[in-house]
């Protein structure tokens, strides 16, 4: 069941990823036109997507064999080592950050306020969200290759 979910957890990052660039796309070249149903249909879809990535996400982090689990089996020790480190602490936060970040573009998109700026307030919530991923992806990786570095040895 582990493995699925973190299947699930993983192929949804793809999805929100790409609702974000679509999201922040149609913020960017719609900026001073009004906000349209179509507009917060595409904002709810990527709201609904996130929430139940971070959802499966936290299963992980507190049932999973990644995150709380190295506090309760190493302790302080998890901050030294980058690999453990990535999944305890920073992975977790920095995807909380763009759990909230997404989330407050929703509230934007729901209110009455001209065009521009609200497509502006969008943009930025995305392109902050979207960094706070590909950072955490990028971390990741290097984890990762640092871990498979240090077997090889």
């Amino acid at each position: 069941m582990n493995n699925g979910l973190l299947g699930l957890h993983s192929l949804l990052r793809w999805i929100i990823l790409l609702l974000l660039i679509i999201n922040l796309f149609r913020s960017l070249v719609n900026a001073d036109s009004p906000f349209t149903e179509y507009d917060k249909k595409w904002n709810l879809r990527l709201l609904i997507f996130t929430h139940v990535n971070i959802v499966l996400g936290l299963y992980q982090y507190f049932f999973g064999e990644k995150g709380f689990s190295f506090f309760t089996q190493f302790g302080a020790a998890v901050m030294k080592d980058s690999y453990m480190r990535f999944w305890a602490v920073e992975h977790i936060t920095g995807m909380i950050i763009a759990v909230v970040l997404i989330t407050i573009s929703r509230s934007v998109a729901k209110k009455d306020i001209p065009p521009i700026k609200k497509n502006k307030k969008l943009a930025t919530l995305y392109i902050i969200a979207l960094i706070i991923i590909l950072v955490g992806y990028r971390s990741h990786l290097s984890a990762k290759l640092q871990v498979n570095i240090i077997h090889k040895i």
